[in-house]
């Protein structure tokens, strides 16, 4: 069997690529952990100084490597590039304070000498998705290798370029041999068996509810940490006071970008009925200025889905939602062209019991929800066994941050803002969305031992 990575704009085949077994992916986590018993005991300083190498090694290739991405999974251009000066800067933002983070706490106590540090566990196991297929990778990386840790990645199969890739750059910005490798695994079997050996220490997976469950319930079983970031239905509500206009350009760019295919992506944008109509009628024409097209072309907004079967897959969730009495206002069609394209679409007429609510959306669908009122708007935005994201748009802005701080159950609370994931924020869910943190001070410490220390 081989791992094949398809062009999704035209349907064509790029490469084949033959999996390991769990022999050898076993050998290269021993791998991994050599090198990690020498990098350990590495300064913050040299830490920083090659984060800052692979910086620019992004940087001088970020036409090559975005280009990449776009044959890969359809990310138009213009998003590739703007996904690799983020992991770029992100390896700035760590290397600057990774040593501050990570410092450690004196703790008066009345002993000679008393504190809490934090040490690296070992060697981490990464599984992750094809839709931000260097971010999201970076994301778990930086902040782990900045700490001590290996890290062995499992790469989505669709992505496998991106995956080689990635590992080529640390080793050219200098990093020690196998510190950070690219598993080629095919199996789900394989990567769970994966949890079992001694040498991994922690889990991260940024994935589907089923595939984290899965994780969680192997990790658990061998009492090791894992981070998840699972799916999101987030709710962007919009009140009574809001720029309607403001917020339906901001919502329509948020939700279409990546041809929808984030966990963070406007899902359910909740309308008070007093602004309903006016919402609606510009949220269309934002998106009648999206352009679908060749991801390639610099001027194309959005490009395909990553595969044929996810684009099946969304197709059936909306039609399903027609049946159920859902009203499909613009889109809803699989176009008479090559590759995964899907046309954007708008669905409004939304009830509880439909997939439009129920599930999660993973493309270019926009789904209206129109709210009584303002307890009734965040009521329908509570309703959901998600907890990842969520917004709210108002112009007042003190009323805003209560409503995102006390009254939206999820992990990050935007106010007149599209959520993004930002190296100085924490990032993370609760409830199906996932436990744990990634990035900022907080995420850096996740795949840590704190140990406390005490002289007398």
């Amino acid at each position: 069997m081989t791992l094949t990575s398809i062009n999704p704009a035209t349907g064509k085949k790029i490469a084949d690529y033959t999996p390991i077994k769990i022999e050898e992916a076993l050998l290269k986590c021993q791998y991994s952990y050599a090198a990690f018993e020498k990098w350990r005991d590495s300064s913050f300083t040299h830490r920083a100084q090659l984060f800052k190498t692979m910086e620019q090694k992004l940087l001088d290739n970020i036409d090559s490597l975005s280009t990449l991405i776009t044959s890969e999974m359809g990310k138009p251009i213009r998003q590739a590039w703007a996904e690799i000066e983020k992991c770029a800067s992100l390896c700035t933002y760590y290397a600057e304070h990774g040593e501050t983070f990570l410092r450690p706490t004196p703790v008066d106590m009345g002993a000679i000498k008393s504190y809490f540090a934090y040490e690296p566990l070992g060697v981490i196991l990464a599984i992750m998705p094809w839709n931000y297929p260097f971010w999201q990778v970076f994301r778990a990386a930086v902040p782990a290798l900045m700490a001590g840790n290996g890290m062995v990645l499992k790469h989505a199969p669709s992505v496998t370029g991106c995956s080689l890739a990635m590992e080529k750059l640390f080793t050219e910005a200098g990093f020690p041999e196998s510190l950070f490798q690219s598993l080629l695994i095919e199996e789900n079997e394989t990567t769970l068996s994966l949890i079992e050996s001694p040498i991994i220490q922690g889990v991260t997976l940024t994935g589907s509810v089923k595939a984290g469950k899965s994780v969680a319930s192997k990790a658990g079983a061998c009492l090791k940490k894992c981070v998840l970031e699972l799916g999101g239905s987030d709710p962007y509500v919009i009140l009574e006071d809001a720029n309607t206009e403001e917020a339906a350009v901001l919502i329509c760019d948020g939700r279409f970008n990546n041809a929808g295919q984030s966990c963070i992506s406007p899902k359910r944008i909740i309308i008070v009925d007093s602004q309903y109509e006016k919402f609606e009628k510009a949220f269309i024409q934002c998106m009648k200025r999206i352009t679908v097209g060749d991801p390639r072309d610099e001027t194309v907004t959005m490009g395909p889905l990553a595969r044929l079967d996810l684009r099946d897959t969304l197709h059936d969730q909306v039609m399903r939602s027609i049946k159920l009495g859902a009203t499909c206002v613009m889109g809803g069609n699989i176009p008479k062209r090559d590759g995964a394209f899907y046309e954007p679409t708008l669905l409004t007429t939304i009830s509880k019991e439909m997939p439009a609510t129920q599930e999660e959306l993973f493309g270019p669908v926009a789904v209206l929800i129109k709210a009584k009122d303002e307890e009734d708007a965040l009521r329908i935005a509570n309703d959901t066994s998600f907890g990842l994201g969520a917004a709210v748009f108002t112009q007042d802005r003190e009323r805003g941050e209560e409503i995102a701080l006390k009254q939206m159950n999820a992990g990050s609370g935007f106010v007149n803002a599209i959520v993004r994931s930002d190296p100085r924020l924490p990032f993370g869910g609760i409830k199906q969305s996932g436990l744990g943190r990634e990035l900022s001070s907080v995420g850096i410490t996740e795949f840590t031992n704190c140990k406390t220390i005490f002289v007398s």
